[in-house]
């Protein structure tokens, strides 16, 4: 095991160098929040799957081939899908449009800050309960590695992302996802991948010692499926993490076809996941929890060496998604909350002001985010209750903003506020994890969102004009306030 201690803590000590290297590149708000809008196709690819491949879709995409064979690769496949249609379908719009979060967005598209401030809260809700879920993954991780206590591996994870997070922003960031990617791309897709299916016996054995509904694709189930659509691939679509990445892309093209490229990679990882997990169910038919198998077929079957590299895989994805998670609340917190509080707007008092100051809600956010893991023990049902307010709340008004020029800033409060509303009551009456809540949360806010667009007066002419402009990518970036419409 000396050997696979030696690997995890040059691993981590290479993440805190990155940290102290961006910083020295982070001296604009620009540059500390979205990499100075200058990453190319390969670095943009790269930091983009890192970030949407995080613990879930790892431990968790293992997990579920092991429950359920080849079809539990439907988790992560549906979040390749949502990258691609955001890649494809919206990306350049929102690369174009030079600002920093989603509601910076609708304030453009609306007019005003009145949508803005209320979507900029339930981002922070999703954004907090993201940067926690994927914080959390530690303890398994560490449980691994060290034996470590649960709080205490919470602990020295979530330090660790907060530090590098914290000095140098987007560029710590960004240069760790690249090197998170590759580590996962070679400890799961090219090594735990065919040493798993070599140990079960080769595809012919596990086909032989497992039910066939283990090789149906469609065996976790229509419903579920449906349901993984509406919440990942929706999600996909409106994350603040996920856009704050489409910030950092240097022209449309590269938004749109590096985005392409991590989609794609996105549904290899899927399928490489599930199969190992039905790997791990011939292997190990009677483990505990599901969720063990990643870490049972790792500690059990791979030679060391190899063994300190996956789990080195596994802690890269999970502090990908965390870092990522944490820098998005950050933002939020600092932009579209607290800025407004103090009555500020988007007035600037310098660029170094600004980086300092984001520098200290990264501080303040991470802190609270170790926090509120330590607190939680239920993983999934802080995932669901994040997607599910994201998606019931945020996803009509913000994709109607970009295809629909009838919806108005009053028919985008409307949605927001019934669709999470909606959403907060059906989980206090189904439950957190039943489907209900994101079905009618999401009916209830397309049917608020166009019956108060049309009930209402059309956004004022300027507004859609300046809208136009900052769309075609003629504007410059963010100005100091949105065009308001006339009271």
């Amino acid at each position: 095991m000396a050997l696979d201690y030696a690997v995890i803590v040059v691993y981590l000590a290479g993440m805190l160098a990155m940290g102290w290297w961006g910083m020295r590149r982070a001296r604009s708000k620009s540059e500390f929040l979205v990499a100075g809008r200058r990453l190319g196709p390969a670095m943009y690819s790269g930091t983009m799957a890192a970030i949407v491949l995080g613990g879930a879709s790892t431990i968790g995409g293992v997990g579920l081939g092991y429950r359920y064979g080849l079809s539990g690769a439907w988790m992560v496949f549906t979040i390749g899908l949502g990258l691609l249609a955001l890649s494809v379908f919206f990306s350049a719009r929102i690369a174009r449009l030079k600002v920093y979060t989603v509601s910076e967005m609708l304030d453009l598209r609306y007019g005003g800050g009145r949508a803005g401030v209320i979507s900029g809260v339930v981002m922070w809700a999703y954004t907090l309960m993201l940067a926690v879920t994927s914080t959390i993954a530690y303890a398994t991780i560490f449980d691994v590695l060290f034996d470590l206590d649960r709080t205490l591996a919470i602990v020295l994870g979530g330090s660790i992302v907060v530090a590098y997070s914290t000095l140098g922003g987007m560029w710590s960031i960004t240069l760790t996802d690249m090197v998170q990617f590759v580590v996962k791309t070679i400890g799961v897709l090219l090594l735990l991948l065919p040493i798993a299916v070599v140990k079960a016996g080769g595809f012919g054995e596990m086909q032989a010692q497992l039910p066939t509904g283990y090789f149906d694709p469609l065996g976790i189930g229509g419903e579920t499926i449906f349901t993984y659509v509406l919440i990942y691939t929706f999600g996909m679509l409106i994350g603040q993490d996920i856009w704050q990445r489409v910030f950092t892309a240097r022209s449309d093209r590269t938004a749109k076809w590096g985005g392409t490229v991590a989609g794609t990679y996105c549904l290899a990882y899927a399928l490489a996941g599930a199969v190992i997990g039905t790997a791990a169910k011939v292997l190990y038919p009677k483990l505990g929890s599901p969720d063990d198998a990643f870490a049972t077929i790792v500690k059990e079957e791979l030679p060391v060496g190899v063994r300190g590299l996956v789990l080195a895989a596994a802690l890269a994805a999970v502090m990908s998604t965390s870092s990522g998670a944490l820098i998005a609340c950050a933002t939020v917190a600092n932009n579209d909350i607290w800025s407004r509080l103090r009555g500020l707007g988007r007035a600037s008092s310098g660029d170094h002001d600004e980086v300092r100051g984001n520098r200290a809600f990264i501080l303040l956010m991470g802190l609270a985010v170790i926090g509120t893991a330590i607190a939680i023990d239920n993983v999934v049902e802080a995932l669901t209750v994040a997607y599910n307010l994201l998606v019931g709340g945020l996803l009509v008004p913000i994709l109607g903003g970009l295809v629909w020029k009838r919806g108005t800033v009053y028919g985008a409060l409307a949605s927001v506020v019934v669709g999470g509303l909606a959403v907060i009551v059906l989980m206090a009456t189904h439950g957190i994890l039943a489907n209900e809540p994101v079905y009618y949360g999401l009916l209830a806010s397309l049917a608020a969102y166009l019956a108060v667009s049309l009930a209402t007066p059309a956004t004022d002419a300027a507004v859609l004009a300046a809208w136009r402009e900052r769309l075609s990518g003629r504007s410059p970036e963010l100005p100091s306030e949105p065009v308001t419409a006339p009271q």
